[in-house]
């Protein structure tokens, strides 16, 4: 401990004089005054020591404290609760209870081909989700970040007899380690940023590229490389049900670039895969690629343009929610990759800050080779949706939406959907 040593000289001698003072009577109010002196000298002096404290103690405490700070954790819930109804009447036809094209627009189940008109009418709140996120910074500097979400779409999962039971479903289930990525989110042929907004849960299905899959991605500035979980769809020769194959010997490769800049963003990806199918004594692969161009354009002070274009060779249930399979089997037994081409635009126009609107067209078109598939095999399927959306609070909107889609077979026979669908979400 350091002390100001004039201070100190100074009380000491003034200690050793007032010995003296003490023999001498005479001198007792000198002695009195330089007492009170010595009392305030010392008095400045404790101060002094207590604003100046040992260092080395305080050294160790800073140290702990740094050790401490130089990792950061943080962790948030998130989510949001929706209940959707719709009416959907069909041209042709009936969706059966607990299809999926119930649930939101899904462009292969319209009915094409049945017998008459028919109308559902359905209620629900399965399209609620909930997901868990976490970030890190490590001490030595690396970023960490893990994400999972459900939610309940999709049958078969539950029934509407007594209580409404839906099991979740897993969305999203990945960690992050600075530039990499490992496990299932949106495939990186997909621009989530290109998605329109609508009161439906998907709105553009036909001419949009939609994926998740688990998948390791590497991200460097505006470049993504992905290596993604492979999986093969395929029709039989001459038509009948999808085949998934489920024998693929090598992962999807994708790759992306994306510009980004204040009017908005653009997106081009490549997709290479090779699509697989064993049977018993033999293994048929065809390779097959896709290439797409996405992008929003914003317009004004929040009014937005954004398009979706995908064309290739064996993408199959990477577009239009797979309207078309990737390859079909040929009359020797061989696979042959089917090309199609999807494209999706939607207008975005804010009216306030608390009413908007969009109006969306989508298309698919399949380039079937009919001497494999035959006739019965969806030909194209397009769709145009009108919304209106409205937000009277933060986090909470109610939306309506109406849909027109339309689905034709190779045969010339085609099937048509109108729905009116009600929306009301609100996100934590």
């Amino acid at each position: 401990m350091k002390f100001n040593k004039k201070l100190l000289a100074v009380a000491v001698s003034t200690a050793l004089f007032s010995g003296g003072a003490l023999a001498e009577d005479s001198k007792y109010q000198q002695l009195e005054a330089k007492i009170a002196s010595l009392e305030a000298m010392l008095m400045e002096l404790k101060k002094e020591v207590a604003d100046k404290p040992d260092s080395a103690p305080a050294a160790k405490s800073t140290a702990k404290e740094d050790s401490k700070s130089a990792e950061q954790h943080n962790y948030s819930f998130g989510g949001f609760v929706k209940a959707t109804a719709s009416f959907s009447a069909y041209s042709d036809g009936d969706l059966a209870s607990g299809s999926a094209g119930r649930d939101f627009y899904i462009p292969g189940t319209i009915p094409v081909g049945g017998e008459g008109e028919s109308t559902d009418f359905d209620l629900g709140a399965k399209e609620s989700r909930i997901n868990f996120k976490s970030s890190h910074v490590l001490a030595n500097g690396d970023k960490l970040g893990t994400f999972i979400e459900m939610d309940f779409l999709l049958p078969p999962s539950g029934n509407e007899r007594v209580s409404n039971s839906y099991q979740p479903r897993m969305r999203h289930a990945f960690l992050t380690y600075n530039n990499w990525l490992f496990g299932q989110t949106w495939s990186t042929f997909q621009d989530v940023g290109a998605l329109p907004e609508s009161a439906d849960f998907l709105a553009a299905s036909d001419g949009i590229v939609f994926e998740r899959q688990a998948m390791v991605r590497y991200t460097n500035g505006p470049w993504q490389l992905a290596l993604e979980n492979p999986e093969s769809t395929i029709t039989p020769f001459g038509g009948g049900g999808r085949i998934v194959s489920d024998d693929n010997g090598m992962p999807d490769l994708v790759a992306k670039y994306t510009h980004k800049a204040d009017w908005g963003h653009v997106a081009v990806a490549g997709l290479v895969r090779s699509l697989e199918y064993d049977v018993v004594g033999n293994n048929e692969s065809e390779t097959s690629f896709g290439l797409s161009l996405t992008g929003k354009f914003n317009i004004g002070d929040k009014d937005d343009l954004k398009f979706n274009l995908a064309s290739g060779s064996g993408m199959g249930r990477y577009v239009g929610l797979n309207t078309a399979n990737g390859a079909v089997i040929t009359d020797n037994g061989s696979l042959d990759a089917i090309d199609s081409t999807a494209v999706a635009v939607a207008y975005r126009h804010h009216w306030n800050d608390k009413l908007r609107s969009s109006f969306i067209l989508s298309r698919i078109d399949i380039d079937n080779n009919r001497d494999y598939t035959g006739l019965g095999v969806t030909k194209s399927s397009q769709s145009a949706q009108l919304n209106l959306m409205y937000s009277p609070a933060s986090k909470i909107t109610l939306g309506i939406g109406f849909l027109h889609g339309k689905r034709e077979l190779e045969n010339g026979t085609d099937g048509e959907l109108n729905r009116l669908i009600f929306s009301a979400k609100y996100a934590f």
